[in-house]
C-alpha cells in the first residue's frame, strides 16, 4: 500500500515537471527561432514478488510477479523541426532554411542561435541587438584589387562599415563589342559632302575615368571605306579621342585632339603624337578578321585583339617641368574569328550596348544586401558594388545534444559534437534568408492538447494518493 503512495507521488511531480516545460513552451510560442521540449516518461524500479520459471514435462512455465514503483522522466528533448519564415523585409534579418546555426561571440564564450534579429551597432559590427553578442563569419580580403574571402580562416566579427569610401578607380580596359552596319554607306575616296561623311560614320561615345576619379569622354568614330583592295567593302577607319572639343567652339578645328591621345601598337605604350587612327576588316559573315594600324599595317588577325591608348591627365601635377601625367587604358575588341564578345559587322543598326569599362569615381557605402550563402555586398554611391564579407553557419552531429544557454542561444555539451563551421549551403548547411526571422516551432493545438493529458495525468495520480490514504484509514479502524 505503501508502494501506491510513492507511485503516486512520482506521477505527481514528474507531471507537474512536464507542466513546467508545456508552460514554457506556450510562453514561447512568439519568440524568434524558438525550438520547443517535449518530456519523456519512463517506469523505474521493480519489486519482484516471484521469478519466473521454465516449464516442465508437467508443467508450463510462469510469468515473473513485479510490483512497478512509479516512474520517471527519461529525456526532454528539444525538437529541432524547422519554423516558419516570417517575412520583415529588414535586410539585417536572416533566417536559415534548413538546418545550421548562427554563431554569436560573448566575449570568450561562442554560443549559437537560430534568432537571426540582428543589426549593426555604432562601430558598424553585426550584433544581436538585445544582448550585444556579435555575429560570427569572414571579413573580404583585398587581393590586388578583388575582394576574396577565405571561409578557411577562424571566424571574426562582421563588420559593415556604412559610410566609408570606395576609392576611385582609373579605366584599365575597355570592352568594345558593339555592331557596326553592313549597310552603312562607303564614304567616297575624294570630294565627300558632309552629309556623306555623316552617312558613312558611326560614332560611339563611353565615360572612362582617370585615377582621380575624374570622368573622361572616350569617342570611336568608325566610318566605312573601301580600301581598293575587295569589292565587298568590309573595311572600317577608326579614330579614337578622349574628351573630343565641342565642334560649335570657336577652336574646335585647330584643337583636334586636346588630350593627345594616341594608340599604341604591339603593346608598346603610346606617345603624344603618334596615330590615333586604325583599320578594322570583317569577312562576308560579319566577323573580325583583321585590325591594322593607321598605316596599313597589320596589328591583328589572329587571337585577341588589345590596343593601348594613352591620354593626356591636364588637371594632374606634372612628373617633369611642363610634362603632363599620361594615362594608359587598353582597348579590347575582341577575339579575331568570334562573333562573341567582339565587336561584328551585321546587318543591323550600329550598336554599343556592349561596350563597358571598369573605371569609375570615387563613392560612399550606402547600402548592402545579403544573399542565400550569406554573402555580404556592399552598394556604393557610384554604381559600384563590392563583397564585405560572409556570415558563417554552424552544424552538429546531434544538434539535439545542445545545451540551451538563454536568450535564444545553445552551446556545445558532450553530447552534441564539436561545431561544424562553414559557409551556407555546405555540408548540409542550410540557406540563409534575408529579411526574415524564423518562429518558434511551437504547435498550440499541440500544446493545449498535451496540457489536458498531463493535467488528467496530474489527476488520476492524485486520486491514486486519496485511495490510497483511505485504505489506510481503514486499516487504522480496525482495532476500534
Amino acid at each position: 500500500m505503501m508502494r501506491s503512495l510513492f507511485s503516486g507521488v512520482a506521477g505527481l511531480q514528474n507531471h507537474q515537471t512536464r507542466m513546467d516545460v508545456i508552460g514554457n513552451n506556450i510562453a514561447n510560442i512568439n519568440t524568434t527561432g524558438f525550438k520547443r521540449n517535449r518530456v519523456n516518461f519512463q517506469d523505474i524500479l521493480y519489486q519482484q514478488m516471484q521469478g519466473a520459471s521454465h516449464p516442465t514435462e508437467d508443467l508450463g512455465g510462469v510469468n515473473p510477479k513485479e510490483v512497478g514503483l512509479g516512474m520517471s522522466i527519461a529525456s526532454i528533448d528539444t525538437i529541432h523541426i524547422q519554423g516558419s519564415l516570417q517575412t520583415t523585409g529588414v535586410p539585417t534579418d536572416l533566417a536559415i532554411q534548413g538546418t545550421g546555426f548562427f554563431i554569436l561571440q560573448n566575449g570568450p564564450n561562442t554560443l549559437y542561435t537560430r534568432a537571426g534579429a540582428f543589426s549593426l551597432d555604432e562601430d558598424g559590427t553585426m550584433v544581436n541587438p538585445a544582448n550585444g553578442m556579435q555575429v560570427q563569419g569572414w571579413m573580404a580580403q583585398d587581393i590586388q584589387g578583388t575582394q576574396f574571402i577565405d571561409v578557411s580562416r577562424p571566424v571574426e566579427n562582421l563588420i559593415v562599415p556604412v559610410g566609408s569610401k570606395d576609392p576611385a578607380k582609373a579605366t584599365e580596359i575597355v570592352n568594345f563589342a558593339c555592331n557596326l552596319d553592313k549597310r552603312t554607306p562607303v564614304l567616297p575616296p575624294e570630294g565627300a559632302s558632309e552629309l556623306q561623311t555623316k552617312e558613312s560614320t558611326w560614332s560611339t561615345q563611353i565615360e572612362i575615368f582617370d585615377s582621380f576619379g575624374i570622368n573622361h569622354i572616350l569617342q570611336i568614330e568608325f566610318t566605312k571605306v573601301n580600301n581598293g583592295e575587295e569589292a565587298n567593302n568590309n573595311t572600317w577607319r577608326a579614330n579614337v579621342i578622349v574628351d573630343p572639343p565641342d565642334p560649335d567652339a570657336p577652336d574646335a578645328e585647330e584643337n583636334i585632339n586636346p588630350r593627345q591621345t594616341a594608340i599604341g601598337i604591339g603593346g608598346e605604350v603610346p606617345a603624344e603624337g603618334e596615330p590615333t587612327d586604325f583599320w578594322v576588316r570583317f569577312d562576308n559573315n560579319g566577323t573580325l578578321i583583321q585590325v591594322a594600324d593607321a598605316e596599313g599595317n597589320n596589328i591583328a588577325n589572329a587571337g585577341q585583339v588589345l590596343m593601348n591608348v594613352a591620354f593626356n591627365v591636364i588637371e594632374a601635377t606634372p612628373a617633369e617641368a611642363g610634362v603632363p601625367i599620361r594615362q594608359e587604358f587598353s582597348l579590347n575588341l575582341g577575339t579575331v574569328g568570334s562573333t562573341v564578345n567582339s565587336i561584328t559587322q551585321f546587318s543591323e543598326s550600329s550598336s554599343s550596348k556592349a561596350v563597358v569599362q571598369d573605371g569609375h569615381t570615387m563613392g560612399y557605402l550606402e547600402n548592402f544586401k545579403i544573399d542565400q550563402s550569406g554573402l555580404i555586398t556592399g552598394i556604393y554611391s557610384n554604381g559600384t558594388t563590392r563583397a564585405i564579407g560572409q556570415v558563417a553557419m554552424a552544424s552538429f552531429t546531434n544538434q539535439g545534444g545542445l545545451e540551451k544557454a538563454g536568450e535564444n542561444t545553445f552551446r556545445v555539451s558532450n553530447n552534441s559534437g564539436p561545431a561544424n563551421i562553414g559557409p551556407s549551403g555546405i555540408a548540409g548547411k542550410g540557406k540563409i534568408q534575408a529579411g526574415s526571422l524564423e518562429m518558434s516551432n511551437v504547435d498550440m493545438a499541440d500544446q493545449l492538447t498535451d496540457m489536458i493529458i498531463t493535467q488528467r495525468g496530474f489527476q488520476v495520480n492524485s486520486r491514486t494518493i486519496q485511495t490510497a490514504d483511505q485504505l489506510l484509514q481503514e486499516l487504522l479502524t480496525l482495532k476500534r
